[in-house]
């Protein structure tokens, strides 16, 4: 049995942990791999931020002090799976010991978190950690991202392996419901308070396709407060949980995902786009970054660039049940096939078996 010890940012509560490692763990249990995991950030880090943005300095220094212990028994396992980097703000000092040190390590990405350092408004943020990522890429054995974006980046840094593995779901969680005909339409979201700002964007697109169409929009995992931020519609904020998020995209008739067209933003994996999907919803999202893949490849949905696009779509799609139903189960196929867990597990169990020699 090879022993794999897995250095997630967060615990379940986290989506990128949960997402890109925590969940293939029972997928990977007949594989001859031993898991354990060790994550750096508790749950109360994430309650905090969510609900005050504010960060406990007692407790950021407790987390470092933790994974600093951990470290000292890499050298027990075959490998080690580390999400993103080994500390937060830290130069890449331990990542490079580790390699030294002979152990063999994969580091996972599925955001561009190179660009908190390398397009920080702080100068000496930029000037100490702007390459901090790369190095760390560089160390590695084996480099998985989410999207090409984040591979081109870990090519460029010089990786030795660099392999990507979309963002995907557990497909049997999800279920394809068919909507009333006479529900109400619901235009559908699903995130976190750091990304509803994006919602709010398109605010004028969503007002007028709700007054057409009788629409109402659904936030889930949104703050209660954006509802001062759309006026004019009506909106119904939802707490999110692993537990009921499932169920509640099946509420919806079509999911959107919108975006601005920048650094940070090119490096997201279209996880929303995913569970949309696995519900065989249509979506509609911003032609940004891997949207554009999960989108056009699958004819699943509608991009759309600006104000007049996204009224445009989010009316086409509303207007006729047909074109929901279309494009709603394509993107359910597209699931199955490429973006789950049955489909990307047996690529994810071939890495880390190399990996462990």
């Amino acid at each position: 049995m090879k022993k794999v010890l897995i250095l997630s940012r967060y615990t379940r509560m986290g989506a990128s942990s949960r997402l890109r490692m925590l969940q293939y763990i029972p997928a990977l249990q007949d594989s001859g791999l031993e898991f354990e995991v060790s994550a750096f950030f508790g749950e109360d880090y994430l309650n905090e931020l969510y609900s005050s943005s504010r960060r406990s300095p007692v407790k950021l220094l407790r987390y470092y002090l933790k994974r600093v212990a951990v470290l000292i028994r890499a050298r027990h396992y075959d490998a080690v799976w580390i999400e993103k980097e080994l500390f937060p703000f830290v130069p890449a000092i331990l990542e490079r010991w580790l390699r030294a040190a002979g152990v063999r390590y994969l580091v996972d990405y599925d955001d561009a978190v190179f660009h908190n350092y390398d397009l920080s408004p702080q100068l000496w943020i930029r000037r100490l950690l702007g390459k901090k990522i790369d190095q760390v890429m560089r160390a590695s054995n084996v480099v998985v991202a989410g999207n090409e974006y984040l591979a081109d980046r870990a090519r460029q840094a010089g990786a030795e392996c660099v392999e990507i593995v979309p963002t995907v779901v557990d497909h049997s969680r999800y279920r394809v419901s068919k909507r009333g005909a006479g529900q109400q339409l619901t235009i559908g979201w699903i995130g976190s308070p750091s990304t509803q700002k994006y919602v709010v964007s398109i605010h004028a697109a969503l007002r007028e396709a709700c007054s057409r169409y009788g629409a109402k929009l659904m936030l889930v995992g949104a703050n209660s407060h954006i509802t001062d931020q759309l006026p004019g519609i009506e909106v119904e904020t939802l707490p999110w949980s692993e537990e009921s998020e499932a169920q509640l995209i099946e509420r919806m008739d079509v999911g959107i995902m919108p975006l601005i067209d920048g650094p940070w933003e090119k490096g997201k994996c279209g996880y929303k786009l995913i569970q949309y999907m696995a519900c065989g919803l249509p979506v509609v999202a911003s032609p940004v970054g891997v949207n554009v893949e999960i989108v056009g490849d699958n004819h699943c949905g509608l991009l759309a660039s600006d104000q007049a696009e996204w009224l445009a779509a989010l009316s086409r799609l509303l207007a006729s049940a047909e074109e929901r139903t279309r494009m709603g189960l394509a993107g359910r196929h597209a699931v199955e096939s490429r973006y789950s867990i049955q489909a990307q597990a047996p690529a994810l169990e071939k890495l880390l078996k190399r990996l462990t020699g």
